[in-house]
C-alpha cells in the first residue's frame, strides 16, 4: 500500500513569493534542521532535480522528499514545511505528581545529603506516588520545564528598596547625566586590594605548538591597596598603591585629588560606597582642623545605596584593570606601581570612558514595582491564584509536599 502511494507523482511549483521566503530560510538565521531541509527540498523540487538526487544531496531519505512534496501539492506551504505531530507515549505524571515533584526539589533535602539530584527525586517520587519506577530523565524533563535546578544555589544580596535607597540611586544617576562641567567635575572613587604573588619556579615561555606553562605553587608577598579615581565625564583615571586603606590613607588621597588633579576645581563631586572609613571624620583624623576644612570645602561626597556598588561607576573600570592588567602573578609592590601607571597611561591616552546608560527615568521604568508606593496610593495586595506559586508559598510555611498536594485542585494539567 505504501508502495502504490510512492507512485503518485507530486510536482511542485512554486510562486516568486515562496521561492523568496523558501531562499530567505535556508539562507540566514537560527531554524529546526528539519524545517531547513524540508525547504531545501521544495527549492530542488521546484528546480526540477530527481527525487533521488535530492535524497542524496540533502541526506534524508526518499520518503521524507515524498511525504514533503505531497503536504506542498495537497497543503500550502506552512503544512509542508511544519512539523507534524509524532506518536509516542503520553505524559508519565500527572499536573498534580508534576506539583508534587515542583513542591519537593523545593523542600529541603534529605538529611546526609546536601542538595537534591535527580536519582533522588525520582526515588522521591516513586515512595509518595503509586508508580514502580520513574525514570531520571523524566524528573529532568519536568524540572527544566518549571525552570528548576535543585542542584545548584546562587549567593547574591539583596538590597532593601526602601526611600532611602531610591534617593540615592537617583541623586547618582542625575550626576552621571549631568552636563561637563570644569568646575564642578563628578569623580567616582572606590578601592581594591591586590595580592603580591611570586613564583616558586620560573614560568617556561610559550613556543609554537605550546602554552606557556607556570608552575601551581606560588609564594605569597603580602598585600596592597589601590585607590582608583575614575572622572565621569573625560578619559581620565586615577590608580594610587598603598600599603594600607586607613581613614588617613582616604584622607590623604583625597586631599592629592583636590590640590593635585582638580586644583582648579571649585568644588569635586566624588561618587562612594558607605565603608566607614569614607567619611569627613577621616579628615580631622589625618589633618590639622583648619587643613581638613580647607580640603572638604572642595569635596561633596554622594554615596551609593547599600548594597548597590554596582551604580559606581568605577567599579566597571576596576573590572577592566583586572583583566587587562592584574590577571597575572605580580610579585613586588614596585612592580606593581609600575605595571599599573603603564597601564593608567595607555588607557587615558587612548581616550576611553566608560558608557554609562543607565538613567533615573530607565530606573523608574525597570524598577518601579520595586520603589516604595505613597501612603495615600498604597492598596491592598490581591491573593495570586498560580498554583506554582502557591506550591512554593505552602512549602515555605512548613508544609511537607503530600500537605502540599492535598491542597491542590485535580487537575490532570497545568
Amino acid at each position: 500500500m505504501e508502495e502504490a502511494r510512492m507512485n503518485v507523482r507530486y510536482r511542485v511549483e512554486l510562486s516568486q513569493t515562496e521561492r523568496a521566503e523558501l531562499t530567505a530560510l535556508v539562507s540566514g538565521g537560527r531554524h529546526a534542521a528539519r524545517e531547513l531541509k524540508r525547504a531545501q527540498i521544495l527549492l530542488a523540487a521546484d528546480a526540477g532535480v530527481s527525487d533521488d538526487t535530492i535524497a542524496a544531496s540533502v541526506g534524508v531519505g526518499g520518503s521524507t522528499v515524498y511525504r514533503t512534496k505531497q503536504r506542498f501539492v495537497l497543503g500550502n506551504l506552512a503544512a509542508a514545511l511544519s512539523e507534524q505531530p509524532r506518536p509516542g507515549a503520553g505524559r508519565k505524571l500527572s499536573g498534580k505528581e508534576e506539583a508534587l515533584l515542583v513542591a519537593t526539589a523545593c523542600s529541603k533535602p534529605p538529611a546526609g545529603r546536601a542538595r537534591w539530584t535527580l536519582e533522588l527525586l525520582a526515588g522521591e517520587l516513586i515512595r509518595l506516588t503509586e508508580h514502580a519506577s520513574v525514570s531520571r530523565e523524566t524528573v529532568r524533563r519536568r524540572l527544566a520545564e518549571n525552570d528548576l535546578k535543585p542542584w545548584r544555589k546562587d549567593m547574591w544580596c539583596i538590597p532593601q528598596v526602601d526611600g532611602e535607597y531610591v534617593a540615592r540611586m537617583e541623586d547618582v544617576l542625575d550626576l552621571y547625566a549631568e552636563a561637563p562641567d570644569p568646575k564642578r567635575p563628578v569623580v567616582c572613587f572606590d578601592e581594591s586590594p591586590a595580592q603580591l604573588i611570586g613564583e616558586v619556579r620560573q614560568p617556561i615561555p610559550a613556543e609554537p605548538g605550546q602554552l606557556e606553562r607556570y608552575d601551581c605553587e606560588y609564594k605569597r608577598n603580602g598585600t596592597t591597596n589601590l585607590f582608583i579615581f575614575l572622572d565621569v565625564h573625560r578619559p581620565w583615571r586615577k590608580v594610587k598603591v598603598t600599603d594600607s586603606r586607613t581613614a588617613v590613607d582616604f584622607a590623604t588621597c583625597m586631599r592629592e585629588l583636590t590640590d593635585v588633579h582638580f586644583a582648579k576645581a571649585e568644588r569635586i563631586r566624588i561618587v562612594l560606597d558607605n565603608l566607614s572609613t569614607h567619611s569627613a571624620g577621616a579628615f580631622y583624623q589625618a589633618f590639622a582642623p583648619c587643613e581638613a576644612r580647607r580640603v572638604l570645602r572642595r569635596l561633596e561626597f554622594h554615596y551609593v545605596p547599600k548594597h548597590a556598588s554596582w551604580l559606581n561607576m568605577v567599579e566597571i573600570e576596576i573590572g577592566v584593570l583586572r583583566s587587562q592588567c592584574l590577571d597575572r602573578r605580580i610579585a613586588t609592590r614596585e612592580c606593581l606601581v609600575a605595571e599599573i601607571a603603564a597601564w593608567e597611561r595607555q588607557r587615558n591616552a587612548s581616550g576611553a570612558r566608560i558608557k554609562w546608560m543607565f538613567t533615573t527615568a530607565k530606573a523608574r521604568a525597570k524598577m518601579g514595582r520595586a520603589y516604595p508606593e505613597p501612603a495615600a496610593v498604597r492598596e491592598p495586595q490581591t491573593k495570586s491564584h498560580n498554583h506554582c506559586a502557591a506550591v512554593l508559598v505552602h512549602c515555605s510555611h512548613g508544609r511537607s509536599p503530600l500537605q502540599v498536594l492535598s491542597l491542590l485542585p485535580d487537575r490532570s494539567r497545568w
